[in-house]
């Protein structure tokens, strides 16, 4: 059940930010707005304000916004609340704004962590693993790391920064609190080459230690909330670009960096058990990933109206009807393909096909 709800609500906050920022922007270009829609199909709840009827529609897996005269098929009666009757830049100002605002709501929800506060994992070791520097060394399991070669450490990610950049198997000096006593003890990383999230091979120092599951609430002022809110945006989207590419030139799988409804809905749940804050980074992240895939050159997609009026400007007159049908049928068959590889992905990675498999053999 709190999986469902939290799913619902992460979607439902994505889409209704993503949809009023094509809405506010049409508005503000002064584009009539038939229908604005959170979900799609049959309309299940509907009340109409003015000139827009606001629907919540069957299918939760999107939205859209129905601007007048938005069909290049239609009959239009040429007035200037027709979407089409407008410039190419204030047709690309209103299908960018989908993209600008879930980038907004992401940069919002950021800021809003850094600034009420997340749990970040304590150096307090939870485990140390046999026949690795730190076992060997006498660290235990409860000990605290309170300094690596004298550099002060209190979070365990900037402790596994220090350790992982040890490749030179010279000896690393750590200061450990174990009870009452501030030791000394001298270990030797252990230099060992793994893929990064790219796939890319590279070398790294291990110590063999694993974090225990105590962490400390980390706030920042409202100043360096914005920064480092902007800055986490930023980075996600360098992140993001990078491993598309690593993905195009195959040396990530596609296979396992790609996830749908089913895994998205999966991990909403666990993050939800996980505590408010978990589910609102995990917002954060999927509405960048919205802003960029809406922004792919892809007919049917943002990015694909883009080029469109692109070309138009270029052109000096609107792509041909033809021409925009071929494109589009194209565009929804890549679509259409991608959305039935995750779907296969997702099941796969549930065991879905095996269980199934397994239920008919067993008859």
């Amino acid at each position: 059940m709190l999986a469902t709800v939290s799913f619902l609500f992460v979607l439902g906050v994505l889409v209704l930010a993503h949809e009023f920022g094509h809405f506010i922007v049409a508005k503000f270009f002064k584009v009539r707005v038939e229908i604005f829609s959170i979900g799609f199909g049959r309309k299940i709840l509907g009340i109409k304000k003015g000139d827009t009827e606001y629907r919540i529609s069957l299918f939760p897996l999107g939205g859209y916004v129905k601007m007048a005269g938005d069909n290049p098929e239609e009959v239009r009666k040429g007035d200037k609340g027709e979407f089409l009757s407008k410039s190419p830049g204030e047709r690309s100002a209103i299908v960018l704004a989908g993209p600008a605002f879930n980038y907004l709501i992401s940069f919002l929800i950021f800021s809003f962590i850094f600034f009420t506060g997340f749990p970040r994992l304590i150096t307090q070791l939870g485990e140390v693993k046999e026949n690795y520097p730190a076992y060997e060394a006498g660290i235990k399991t409860g000990d605290r790391i309170v300094s690596i070669d004298g550099k002060e450490v209190e979070f365990w990610d900037d402790l596994s920064l220090i350790i992982h950049d040890k490749v030179e198997n010279i000896p690393v000096k750590l200061r450990v609190e174990r009870d009452e006593q501030v030791l000394e003890i001298t270990v030797i990383p252990k230099v060992e080459s793994v893929k990064n999230i790219f796939g890319e091979e590279q070398k790294i120092g291990l110590s063999g230690v694993a974090p225990s599951d105590e962490s400390k609430i980390v706030r920042f002022p409202p100043l360096e909330s914005i920064y480092y809110g902007a800055e986490q945006v930023v980075s996600l989207t360098k992140l993001t670009y990078f491993s598309f590419y690593n993905m195009i030139i195959g040396k990530m799988s596609v296979r396992n960096s790609l996830a749908g409804p089913v895994e998205i809905f999966r991990i909403t749940g666990k993050e939800a058990e996980k505590g408010f804050v978990n589910l609102l980074h995990l917002m954060a992240v999927l509405s960048v990933s919205l802003a960029i895939i809406n922004l792919f050159p892809v007919p049917v997609l943002d990015g694909g109206h883009l080029l469109f009026f692109l070309f138009e400007k270029i052109r000096g007159k609107p792509v041909g009807i033809k021409g925009q049908e071929v494109a589009t049928r194209i565009g929804f068959s890549i679509l259409i393909g991608l959305m039935v590889f995750v779907l296969y992905n997702d099941l796969s990675r549930i065991g879905f096909f095996e269980k199934v498999f397994n239920l008919f053999s067993s008859k």
